[in-house]
């Protein structure tokens, strides 16, 4: 079993693991409710990332998310450059 990163919902921004293969992970939150994640791949060229998310997000609020936080982590750096 990987981890995989998790976009959006209570486990956003965590690694979780998922069994090899699986197009969807329900995650448990509390004691009887669960949210659905959807398997994704980012890819550039040859090089791809697999993420899970969250069911109610779109693909473009994804990405969208994902650059704001690599915006947030990069100027949080000791030397605050992108």
């Amino acid at each position: 079993m990987r981890s995989y990163l998790f976009i959006g919902g209570t486990h956003d921004g965590l690694n979780c693991p998922v069994a090899d293969g699986q197009d969807e992970a329900r995650i448990p939150v509390g004691v009887t409710d669960s949210e659905v994640y959807i398997r994704h791949s980012l890819s550039v060229g040859d090089s791809s990332v697999t993420i899970y998310r969250h069911e109610a997000l779109t693909s473009a609020q994804v990405l969208d998310r994902m650059v704001a936080y690599y915006v947030a982590w990069s100027l949080n750096r000791p030397d605050g450059h992108l």
